[in-house]
């Protein structure tokens, strides 16, 4: 297994994706992240067991395409980002709603 440097991997997870689909996957021990575009499989598994501290069993990613923005006569695009389903072990969990 290749070794990655613990600060590029903080960088890697942007934010966890809260929407109807991912808290439907909440209930199979699955979590939706944002990570940055160039990220691979190894190195986003090797990000979220450094950050949460749990074991990951299975990672899916997605690329869904840029949608077009219009702000007047401008005509732009939404920033380009990467969706990953994350599947934990038995028994680990991810504490996304921390009570205060």
């Amino acid at each position: 297994m290749t070794e990655f440097s613990p600060r590029q991997l903080i960088d890697l997870v942007r934010r966890p994706i809260v929407n109807e689909k991912a808290t439907l996957l909440l209930e199979q021990n699955q979590y939706t992240f944002e990570v940055a575009p160039k990220a691979t499989k190894p190195e986003i598994k090797a990000a979220i067991e450094t950050l949460f501290d749990v074991k990951v069993v299975g990672i899916s990613t997605i690329n869904p395409p840029r949608k077009q923005r219009r702000v007047g006569k401008f005509v732009g695009h939404r920033a380009l980002y990467k969706r990953a389903i994350v599947t934990l072990a038995l028994g680990d969990s991810i504490t996304l709603f921390p009570e205060v």
